[in-house]
């Protein structure tokens, strides 16, 4: 018989609640030398006299000047600090780690050092402080706005450092999108970064505003202790243990309870992560449910089922023709020109340089990988990102999460400087003709994988691009949105302008929605033709297998082809000349499998064990290996595999005729 739920949940506790002694001993006694300090302060609070305390003229004067100090010192660390964090998470540069010490310095600095550190630099007699009284009349030493600039100075850095990890949390990608939607850097900034890390910077703040309320050793050494003028409620406590000890205990509880309120209202978080940016990213199915934090009453967003392929939608205006040149250098070495309409698929194998090619021409790749741009008559190689008229979706779409659907995909031309309304109307149209207009005000967090690539595919076509890159637009589909998106989209670029770059590994995208398949391997181009011709003559094995077909490089010989690894001589009807490189391709369906071993006409026989048998469509899928030749894949008909009786493990022979194989001289 099964536990309760309560009983498990108590086994799964008391399971997490046990530790080695060895540990457990050191580990209660560092939390008892954190705790009695604070405890001895609850302790020896004179409870009754507590108000009293509290609302002494001294006391009120010096909270109030705290708060005015820690809220302008938070107000600097936010101005100034935030720059800062940035530069230290998205950007490379000479010293780094020097910049990085010197913010992380006054944390461990001991507080009168700091002072005195302040003193030299911004005192009457320092580096500086003789030339700002002289030429600004401002006077750091004995004056409110050195208690600022004491407690900025010691309180900034715990907002840089965590901002920078949240800032590091947050993968570019998104910042990336933005910038191809025509947003400047310091739209994607306001709009964009921050937004997403907003946890991190509320953190931050937080810490930084408490650190600076309870600011003391940099202060009083800098800035003095004036009644009214610099004497906070931290310096406040320190002259009440000489005469009233009792009050001194009010006061520190009354500090005390503030960082303890802002730790708990971080919930011992030092940092939040960038919402949206988790590490481990999922492509949610089409159809199936997103995951959504439910709250307490309220109702948990319901998916609806995308609109159906019959659907009728205005056609998009036709664009103005813009014919692509480029000539990409590094890893990535080719030259490609498309003339106005143009659609060319990417194919290759992992590593190929397709996304170093996609990156380079939005001008995202470092100057030793770049591309001469050209759309047009408009030469944009030199131009950011964000003035190219690039548009991007890349494998995940990079929705913005804080976003709704209609304000993700009205993004674009808002910030092409489109006014709301109509920027607003626009992606309200392209959400309909992808079939997601139902989901405009759902944030991306409540839809699912399928309509997220959509609605990323819809946020890039409204910004109308000269030039259009998708990155595996239609994997997150199933096969029923699929074909309706990809008559969508096949539909847009009969009217569209410009040329479209899709990177994919889908032989039907590949062959139904491009004009070209360009093929790469090693950074370079090794085909680039129609669809039809790369089907009849692929010359990479990968693209043949990608394509359903066997493929078997070799070297030409008189008898044949010489296949590599020592798998004997391929009989072939027409051979390339002797000791020319080629790739024989064998249709799955001219593969015979038998039981026996045939006899006729057939001159290229091999035993095997078949492997694996899988459906594709009304027809099986045989994965044949064999000491003999290659793995070899073999098409077959339900019912010939009933009749074979076919299963794993089977030992088979496989026969192809001469005339049933093509050679591609490589």
């Amino acid at each position: 018989m099964s536990r309760p739920p309560e009983a498990r949940s108590r086994a799964r506790l008391g399971r997490r609640l046990r530790a080695p002694l060895p540990l457990a001993v050191p580990a209660l006694a560092g939390l008892v030398l954190l705790a009695l300090p604070l405890i001895g302060i609850l302790v020896r609070t004179d409870w009754h006299e507590l108000p009293t305390h509290l609302t002494s003229p001294a006391t009120t004067t010096a909270l109030r000047l705290s708060l005015v100090v820690s809220l302008w010192a938070l107000g600097l660390s936010l101005l100034l600090g935030v720059p800062l964090a940035w530069l230290l998470a998205r950007t490379d540069f000479p010293g780094k780690a020097v910049v990085r010490s010197l913010v992380l310095l006054p944390m461990v600095l001991p507080p009168t050092v700091g002072g005195v550190a302040l003193l030299l630099g911004f005192g009457r007699r320092g580096l500086v402080g003789p030339w700002l009284e002289s030429t600004f009349g401002i006077t750091f030493p004995f004056h409110t706005s050195g208690a600022v600039l004491a407690a900025t100075f010691v309180a900034m850095p715990f907002l840089v450092i965590t901002l920078e990890g949240a800032l590091a949390g947050l993968r570019p990608r998104y910042e990336e999108a933005a910038a191809s939607l025509g947003a400047s850097p310091l739209r994607v900034f306001l709009t964009v970064t921050l937004p997403m890390v907003a946890p991190g910077l509320a953190a931050g703040a937080a810490l930084t505003w408490a650190r600076a309320l309870g600011e003391f050793g940099a202060t009083i050494t800098f800035a003095g202790n004036l009644p009214g003028t610099t004497q906070t409620l931290p310096l406040q406590v320190y002259l009440l243990l000489q005469d009233d000890p009792q009050a001194a205990t009010s006061v520190s509880l009354l500090l005390l309870v503030i960082a303890m309120t802002v730790l708990v209202a971080l919930k011992g978080r030092w940092a939040g992560g960038p919402r949206g940016a988790s590490p481990k990213s999922s492509v949610v199915p089409e159809g199936a449910a997103p995951e959504v934090a439910e709250q307490p009453g309220a109702a948990r967003p319901v998916v609806a089922e995308p609109a159906t392929a019959g659907a009728a939608f205005a056609e998009p205006p036709a664009a103005e023709p813009w014919p692509l040149h480029a000539e990409v250098t590094g890893f990535t070495r080719l030259t490609l020109d498309a003339d106005p309409g143009t659609t060319i698929a990417v194919v290759g194998v992992n590593g190929a340089g397709k996304t170093t090619l996609l990156r380079a021409l939005l001008g995202l790749t470092p100057r030793a990988r770049t591309a001469s741009l050209r759309l047009g008559d408009t030469d944009v190689t030199h131009r950011p990102t964000h003035r190219r008229g690039v548009a991007w979706v890349p494998q995940d779409g990079a929705l913005f999460p804080h976003l709704t659907a209609l304000a993700n995909t009205a993004y674009g031309p808002r910030a092409q400087g489109v006014a709301r309304a109509e920027a607003r109307r626009t992606a309200q149209l392209w959400l309909d003709r992808l079939g997601v207009g139902h989901l405009a005000h759902r944030k991306p967090s409540q839809v699912s994988g399928g309509q997220a690539q959509r609605i990323a595919l819809a946020r890039a076509l409204a910004v109308s691009p000269r030039l259009l890159l998708l990155d595996e637009p239609l994997a997150a589909l199933d096969q029923t949105t699929r074909a309706h998106v990809r008559h969508t989209l096949r539909r847009h670029l009969e009217n569209f302008g410009g040329v479209c770059l899709i990177v994919t590994h889908d032989p039907v995208e590949a062959v139904s929605l491009a004009d070209r398949v360009l093929v790469l391997d090693d950074g370079r181009t090794l085909q680039d033709a129609p669809p039809a011709e790369v089907t009849r003559h692929p010359r990479s094995p990968w693209v043949a297998r990608m394509l359903g077909r066997n493929a078997w490089p070799g070297t030409a010989t008189a008898d044949g082809l010489e296949l590599v690894d020592g798998h004997g001589v391929l009989t072939v009807a027409e051979p390339p000349p002797t000791g020319v490189d080629a790739l024989a391709v064998i249709a799955p369906e001219a593969v015979a499998v038998h039981r026996d071993k045939p006899s006729g006409s057939p001159r290229n026989i091999w035993p095997g064990t078949i492997r694996e048998i899988t459906a594709s469509g009304s027809r099986l899928r045989v994965l044949i290996t064999s000491d003999a030749a290659p793995d070899l894949i073999a098409e077959i008909t339900p019912q010939a595999a009933a009749e074979l009786g076919l299963a794993d493990g089977t030992p088979v022979w496989t026969s192809v005729k001469a005339t049933e194989i093509t050679v591609v001289a490589l």
